[in-house]
């Protein structure tokens, strides 16, 4: 097997087995795999980079016990905690995006699922947003039903995130609320329906190399349009909170290798990047990241608008 070969096989419209992926994890030349999956991005891709920018719509006081997150009620931390935002909150930080140059905008909620009322006050800020600005419009509500989805659909929204957030083998690891197949449950309707998919997960949070292949492979089955790629951000009061971080060339090679399987997809950059160095940013975009969210984060602070820019222009793409 040769690192050549396996590009070769991807650009001519192939499909990596997961022996192959496996074997290209462990492939000692770092150097020629990340090179390969920049000749896969350049021959997919647009020179275009698509930003996008959320808004923590509704706040801690969440009844699942994920481990990495720091609006869970489980543990205690020191996150905000409120009920689902104003629609001018809502409209005031839209308007600030667009005027950024970001193309997409969502609401991104805690809990389980927004349902209820609640649902319905999303729907209206949605509505709102629709109306009054010219973004596309995204959410992350958690795992709603059909008739739920296609309330929001109506309300004019056309893409749903979902992280399904890491392997299966290590998701019970990491949260026993829910599982893996209640979220691909939720991202089969949305498909049903018409929406685009985004969804990713969070690396670092001590799954193996070997699980992050098997991670790839698993979104690769959910065919999403948008693939968020987080690094854990260990919260103080959580379980990872002592969490050890993952080298810089191991997020590289993560970047390469879900590149390699998602060939189409958009790579986006999500939370902790913040700690990378520019320069492994910038190969990160090379290699394979075409999106990021950019400004403030949920729990976490995000990066500039500014700063985006100019990294992006660098890296070689288009705002767009």
């Amino acid at each position: 097997m040769k690192i050549e070969e396996l590009k070769e096989k991807v650009l001519n419209g192939g499909e990596l087995s997961l022996d192959e992926a496996l074997w290209l994890a462990d492939n000692p030349d770092l150097e020629e795999v990340l090179a390969a999956a920049e000749e896969i991005t350049r021959h997919f891709g647009k020179p275009v980079f698509n930003p996008c920018s959320i808004i923590n719509a509704r706040a801690g006081r969440c009844s699942e016990n994920c481990k990495w997150c720091a609006q869970s009620g489980h543990y205690h931390t020191d996150s905000d905690v409120h009920g689902i935002i104003d629609v001018e909150e809502a409209l005031e930080g839209a308007r600030i995006a667009e005027k950024e140059g970001v193309v997409r905008y969502s609401l991104v909620t805690s809990g389980r699922a927004v349902n209820g009322a609640a649902l319905e006050k999303v729907c209206d800020i949605y509505k709102t947003l629709g109306e009054k600005t010219g973004l596309k419009l995204c959410t992350s509500l958690g795992l709603l039903n059909k008739e739920e989805l296609q309330k929001v659909w109506d309300a004019g929204v056309r893409r749903y995130h979902c992280n399904l957030e890491t392997a299966p083998s290590y998701f019970p690891e990491l949260c026993t609320t829910h599982t893996i197949e209640d979220k691909i449950r939720t991202i089969r309707y949305a498909k049903e329906i018409g929406y685009q998919i985004c969804s990713g997960g969070i690396i670092g949070m001590g799954e193996s190399r070997h699980q992050r292949v098997e991670f790839a492979f698993t979104l690769k089955s959910i065919e999403p349009d948008s693939i968020p790629i987080n690094i854990l951000c260990p919260i103080p009061g959580t379980p990872l909170e002592n969490t050890p971080p993952i080298s810089e060339e191991e997020i590289l090679l993560t970047v390469a290798i879900f590149r390699f399987v998602n060939p189409k997809a958009e790579l986006r950059f999500a939370g902790g990047r913040q700690r990378l160095s520019r320069e492994t940013q910038l190969r990160a975009m090379r290699i394979g990241v075409n999106g990021a969210i950019v400004g403030d984060l949920l729990t976490t602070i995000g990066s500039k608008a500014d700063e985006d820019r100019n990294l992006i222009r660098e890296a070689g793409y288009e705002i767009g």
